[in-house]
């Protein structure tokens, strides 16, 4: 396994801020910012708009931001730091890193504002609640459906958008964790993590290939990944590798429809967003809340996609 992790500089404040509005707040206004991991995938969008939907039925304000890429966890951190100093009633927070926003975390817990985890949590106790997927049981769905198609046996390989998010740890460990379990005699051979850029994720995927010429399987771990291992494959040639992808996405969606993805894990991202803003606002209240609020998360493929339950979830 490659420990790797990149921090990279911003890429301009324009997409950073994508989705953060200049308001003025009365003092009787609920404001609740929601910083995300980024918005470089349609995941964030959809999570965005059902944050939208729950600010207007709910009547609080919110904004939505995060960082350029899902690499950048000392500018999400800045983002952070910047949402509590405007001193909302609540906040919602995505960590990139689950350990680096403790300390700004701790200050939001002692100036009385709190937090709502969503996507990913954290390694503390401050968050209110999280607002999540079962990242480990859909993560070893997707190892279950690997196995069934590569027949029960071979090598496979996961391309992971990181190791320091729970999303990130969650996925790769229900992957490996179930096939070590359940299907002994299929290979992971190697472990990837390209930050959640396609263009790093092709580039990784390619390189597995060619280490692994005769490998039967590729789990990409979410959009940018799953979009990246698609790309490698189509860029190296290979023939004959299942991939099996994390969320949707018009990309996806496509690769799925022309059989170059197999098929999909989708989560609820609408949901996600909808369920976070209003478990912001009820903990501004002083309700009580469960530790985990599980926002779902089904298998999708050619075979289902159209079917109102799992078209409800997709998002393009």
């Amino acid at each position: 396994m490659i420990n790797r992790r990149t921090l990279l500089g911003s890429m301009g404040a324009t997409a950073a801020l994508m989705g953060s509005v200049t308001i003025s707040f009365g003092q009787d206004t609920i404001y609740i910012p929601l910083v995300s991991k980024g918005f470089q995938h349609q995941f964030w969008q959809a999570v965005k708009s059902g944050a939208d939907k729950a600010a207007a039925e709910l009547g609080v304000e919110v904004t939505f931001e995060g960082p350029d890429n899902e690499t950048m966890v000392d500018k999400q951190i800045d983002m952070l730091s910047a949402a509590l100093a405007k001193q909302p009633k609540a906040i919602g927070f995505a960590a990139l890193d689950s350990q680096a926003a403790i300390p700004l975390l701790k200050q939001a817990q002692e100036a009385g504002i709190p937090v709502v985890a969503f996507d990913s949590g954290v390694d503390s106790d401050i968050p209110v609640t999280t607002v999540t997927t079962d990242n480990l049981a859909a993560a070893a769905l997707a190892a279950d459906k690997m196995a069934e198609l590569i027949g029960g046996a071979g090598k496979v390989a996961l391309v992971v958008h990181d190791q320091t998010s729970r999303t990130g740890i969650d996925r790769r460990d229900g992957f490996v964790n179930r096939m070590a379990e359940a299907h002994k005699d299929i290979e992971i051979v190697d472990i990837q993590y390209g930050g959640g850029d396609q263009l790093q994720s092709t580039e990784i995927t390619k390189a597995i290939l060619a280490a692994n010429p005769d490998i039967k399987g590729i789990f990409g771990a979410n959009e940018g990944s799953a979009i990246g291992v698609v790309n490698g494959i189509k860029e190296s040639g290979a023939q004959g590798v299942i991939v099996i992808g994390y969320d949707s996405g018009a990309a996806q969606k496509q690769a799925i429809m022309d059989g170059v993805m197999a098929g999909a894990i989708t989560q609820n991202p609408v949901g996600m967003g909808y369920e976070t803003v209003k478990a912001a606002l009820a903990a501004t209240k002083g309700e009580a809340l469960p530790k985990i609020i599980d926002s779902g998360f089904a298998w999708w493929d050619k075979s289902n996609m159209d079917s109102p339950e799992i078209a409800a979830v997709l998002y393009d």
